[in-house]
């Protein structure tokens, strides 16, 4: 009896190590369960909601056993706001004095080359489409089709600007004028950002910054990156940063369920986005 408690026991301790150790990540040479490690991070899709990459990147700063950070990117870009929080999360990590590495996959533009730009290195392979530095925002003007249909759309409102991005009716100069200050605002801020990771003078950055998208080997000619590699090459830098010995081990990035992710697959929705929109207003984008 106890020679068979014994065995389950052993059994599933063996299981829970098995199940941990996939969790926690794996090591090009092995195991990543004990010892210091690298840390791969993912950020995937439009940049909106960042509250759980947020906090991964907070605990792998207060985790002593993480040295080293890979941020893996596969991103067009997103809204201003969540863009700037993953940038500072970036920041913050560097500051507690461990090192951050960008690696950038197939598409890393706008709100994507933002965040990494808050690394120590950028890799990206030959082939990558990055840069897109600049805003975006987006309005319909409906006025002409309401007119046909016989709609008329009536506004209350107490301030010049409360409804600033009607859709039905055409832009006033003073709107659009409003509106593009907002939007060089947002841009002086991303070539700031830009220039301050990059250690480059503003009118340099200034001469790329106008939205349009580069490939990896273009960037690299721009010092907009590092070097040109894969995510291999980039967890070899961050190790070297960190004084770790190569290969690293390393702890993959977290796989997150979403049954929203499942029902898009199913019903084949996979690229469909639907941000909310509050009346009368639109976000800010930084995407391409």
């Amino acid at each position: 009896m106890i020679g068979a408690a014994l065995v389950i026991y052993l059994g599933v301790a063996a299981l829970f190590v098995a199940v941990t150790g996939s969790i926690l990540g794996s090591s090009r040479s092995g195991g990543a369960f004990f010892g210091e490690r690298v840390a791969v991070v993912e950020l995937e899709g439009l940049i909106a909601d960042v509250d759980d990459l947020v906090r991964e990147l907070k605990a792998y700063r207060d985790n002593p056993a993480v040295r080293a950070v890979v941020i893996r990117i596969n991103s067009p870009g997103g809204a201003v706001a969540p863009t700037q929080e993953l940038y500072g999360a970036v920041r913050r990590l560097r500051e507690a004095g461990k090192p951050v590495v960008a690696s950038l996959g197939s598409v890393a533009a706008s709100g994507g080359y933002y965040v990494a730009v808050a690394a120590d290195q950028i890799y990206a392979n030959p082939g990558t489409l990055t840069g897109s530095i600049g805003v975006v925002m987006q309005m319909a003007n409906l006025n002409a089709l309401m007119k046909k249909v016989g709609v008329e759309y009536v506004v209350v409102k107490a301030g010049q600007f409360k409804d600033l991005g009607n859709f039905a009716r055409p832009m006033t100069v003073e709107e659009r004028r409003v509106l593009q200050a907002l939007l060089d605002d947002v841009h002086g801020q991303f070539i700031g950002a830009v220039a301050d990771g990059r250690k480059l003078e503003r009118g340099e950055v200034q001469r790329f910054a106008d939205g349009r998208v580069f490939s990896g080997s273009q960037a690299k000619a721009l010092h907009m990156i590092d070097a040109l590699g894969g995510l291999e090459d980039a967890i070899d830098g961050a190790a070297t940063l960190a004084g770790l010995p190569k290969p690293p081990k390393v702890i993959g990035p977290r796989r997150r369920f979403s049954v929203v992710d499942l029902l898009r697959n199913q019903l084949g929705l996979a690229g469909f986005v639907a941000p909310s929109i509050p009346l009368f207003k639109t976000p800010l984008y930084l995407m391409d």
